[in-house]
């Protein structure tokens, strides 16, 4: 039988934050699930009416940033481990307003890393801090080569610059205090419940809307994507079984230029929609590129292939049809968020 647990998991209602908690809810009834989030403009709460009455699972509507209210909910709680996902996530939006995103992703983990060694002083057993990732803080590739665990940071915009020093101060906790922590770094996620201010999601609406399908720069652009759910069941299996104090890139062995991807969505889209093939495709119009924007990211995933034997569960083509399925079966979600009505009960 499975240990009895307390899970703090930050950002629990927001996109891979909610997959992870359904799957920690339904698989591990001996843990006690407590998702605190701030429910920014991505937390959403429709997405986890499925497990919201499940006898373990609490939610906890808060800011990672209110040390005072951390510290109590850890006192309360005794968080055995923490899966920490809460961040602010898009690069266009750290362009505009780079101090929210030091807040939140450099502050909201410092305060978490306070709060987690306050309470244990020092006794660690079998306690964990996870922190989730990004490979945006590894920069920019050329043509070639794959990002490894030992590759350096080199973080190009101020989403990624935040990230990069929460990675550090992860690691520096783990020197300094002996605090055990493991971090993950994935690739660039789609699939169900992402907010349609990403690309996949952006353009299945503007497709269903008849909108112009906006494209940076030349479209060149190439990263790999990994389907949400397979990145929910490696965060399970490092969780589990991962080493203490490594890092683990996880990534979709997908890379993908951003036009042959949207030209695929495309075709999906029209196939879908019984439109004749090309239709959607008139819809791509190429914009202004973005500032910083790195070129290419690529993950080099061996390491929790060969240790974990993690690897993605479904190709690309499949699990963008499952993605698209899952909007279009689901347009009322769409909808809700379209319209902020989805706000009114966070």
């Amino acid at each position: 039988m499975q240990q009895s647990k307390n899970i703090l998991i930050t950002g629990g209602a927001g996109f891979i934050g909610s997959h992870v908690v359904r799957l920690f809810v339904n698989k591990y009834p001996n843990y006690h699930i407590y998702n605190l989030d701030k429910l920014t403009y991505a937390g959403n709460l429709d997405n986890l009416k499925d497990i919201e009455n499940k006898k373990n699972y609490t939610f906890i509507k808060g800011d990672i940033t209110d040390a005072s209210l951390v510290k109590k909910l850890f006192k309360k709680h005794q968080f055995d481990a923490v899966i920490h996902l809460a961040a602010e996530s898009h690069v266009d939006r750290s362009i505009t307003d780079p101090l929210a995103f030091v807040k939140t992703n450099v502050i909201g983990t410092m305060v978490l890393l306070n709060a987690f060694k306050d309470l244990w002083k020092e006794n660690y057993q079998d306690k964990l801090f996870y922190h989730i990732s990004t490979d945006e803080v590894y920069g920019s590739l050329g043509e070639e080569g794959l990002f490894t665990e030992t590759t350096s940071y080199d973080p190009n915009s101020p989403y990624s610059a935040s990230k990069a020093s929460s990675d550090h101060f992860v690691r520096a906790y783990g020197e300094t205090y002996k605090m055990p922590y493991v971090i993950s770094n994935c690739s660039n996620n789609y699939g169900p419940n992402q907010f349609p201010e990403k690309l996949i999601p952006l353009f299945i609406n503007n497709i269903l809307n008849g909108k112009n399908l906006p494209v940076y720069g030349d479209g060149k652009y190439t990263r790999d994507w990994l389907y949400v759910i397979d990145h929910a069941n490696a965060i399970d299996l490092i969780f589990h079984k991962g080493r203490l104090n490594e890092t683990y890139n996880i990534g979709g062995f997908n890379e993908w230029q951003n036009i042959d991807l949207i030209k695929l969505l495309c075709d999906l889209m029209d196939e879908k929609l019984g439109k004749p093939k090309g239709t959607s495709q008139k819809l791509i119009t190429f914009v202004t590129d973005r500032q910083g924007h790195d070129l290419r990211y690529a993950i080099d995933a061996s390491k929790i292939n060969k240790e974990l034997g993690f690897k993605p569960s479904v190709t690309f083509k499949e699990g963008l049809a499952k993605t698209i399925d899952w909007y279009l079966n689901n347009k009322d979600w769409l909808e809700r968020v379209g319209t902020g009505e989805y706000k009114k009960q966070n």
